[in-house]
């Protein structure tokens, strides 16, 4: 598939759900994956640990041909592969592994510029343990999705594509 046919996909993201719908132009749900947002709820508050409300587009993509559960640190690979040994060592770790797409908010005042700026709380759309339920809160405020999903998600969106995430 070419990824400029998406140009025109949106993503909508339920916390209450815990669900990413993609949509095309004529609001045809495409796909819909399990996700898993913030235990600490939804919030913009930088520090807060909450997943943030609101319009965002992707900013960034980041990881595109890494194998599945590579490790990212800082939006770098470390050249490490994700094992459950890792889980084991590091329990409370929020793992971003496999792909990122780096989220920006939109809206003055309510999710970008100052203490409530997506990208600068560093909020992705990112892969996880295959250990990670998905379909209820866990992440340290990103949205979590499974490391396949994130992958195919990942190709079908370009820079740009808009995400709204709201609490229905």
């Amino acid at each position: 598939m070419n990824p400029n046919n998406f140009i025109n996909m949106r993503i909508q993201i339920s916390i209450k759900l815990q669900t990413l719908t993609l949509l095309n132009l004529q609001d045809e749900v495409v796909a819909t994956f399990a996700v898993s947002t913030a235990v600490n709820g939804a919030g913009e508050q930088k520090n807060s640990y909450q997943t943030p409300r609101g319009k965002h587009i992707i900013r960034a993509k980041i990881g595109a041909g890494a194998v599945p559960n590579t490790v990212f640190k800082g939006r770098r690979p470390t050249g490490e592969i994700f094992t459950p040994e890792f889980m084991f060592a590091n329990p409370t770790r929020d793992w971003i592994l496999t792909r990122i797409l780096w989220l920006s908010g939109t809206e003055v005042g309510k999710n970008r510029l100052g203490n409530v700026d997506t990208m600068q709380r560093y909020v992705y759309i990112h892969g996880s343990p295959d250990s990670v339920e998905m379909g209820k809160p866990g992440s340290h405020g990103c949205i979590r999705m499974r490391n396949q999903d994130v992958i195919a998600l990942f190709d079908l969106v370009p820079v740009g594509t808009s995400v709204n995430i709201t609490e229905d």
